[in-house]
């Protein structure tokens, strides 16, 4: 009987162990509540299916949060953060505004590989570099090859407006903490990556 409620005991504990480490691993891959966290101010929600809409919202960030800002064709992208989780990935997040006069289309963000064009407008063609180690990084994709990364909602940003944004990598080697991030024809932003 002693044997019965022992092996009852491990069976709970190891089905409460599975249960935790997959509940971190969906949290960390940015799943479940749409990956990229409110900020104040947010007007729109949110739905994600391996990548999420971007909300439509003001910038909030204040400037001891920005990492990096560029600017480019009317467009400013801040990235406010980029850290390494436990699973071997990079999570980058910021949001892009669109400071011109007419709606801003994400097309030539997703990237040029075909498989990359059914993730719509997207941030599915950003990149990380590890200049130092000659290595460029990807942003990861399901199974699916949908991006772990934010598709714009409508395609793009309206005039004046801002979008959150985010997007997966493969970590660097943990050594590596200084690398570049692009997308489309933006200039390279030079940040700094943060322990998770």
């Amino acid at each position: 009987m002693d044997l019965r409620h022992t092996m009852k005991g491990r069976r709970a504990m190891a089905a409460v162990a599975v249960s935790t480490g997959l509940l971190l691993t969906v949290s960390g891959c940015g799943g479940g509540d749409g990956g990229d966290k409110p900020k104040a101010g947010s007007s729109s929600s949110q739905s994600d299916k391996g990548g999420g809409d971007a909300k439509q919202a003001s910038p909030t960030a204040s400037q001891d949060q920005i990492l990096a800002e560029v600017k480019g064709d009317d467009l400013t992208l801040t990235i406010t953060s980029a850290v390494r989780d436990q699973g071997g990935f990079v999570t980058v997040s910021g949001t892009v505004t669109n400071g011109g006069g007419q709606f801003w289309v994400a097309a030539n963000w997703r990237g040029d590989e075909r498989e990359l064009s059914r993730n719509g407008a997207s941030m599915a063609g950003a990149a990380l570099t590890d200049s130092k180690g000659k290595k460029k990084y990807l942003v990861l994709r399901d199974t699916q090859g949908r991006c772990l990364c934010t598709k714009f909602d409508g395609g793009g940003v309206d005039a004046g407006e801002s979008a959150d944004w985010f997007a997966q990598f493969p970590a660097p080697p943990a050594g590596t903490s200084a690398v570049d991030f692009q997308v489309g024809s933006m200039p390279p932003a030079s940040i700094e990556i943060s322990e998770g």
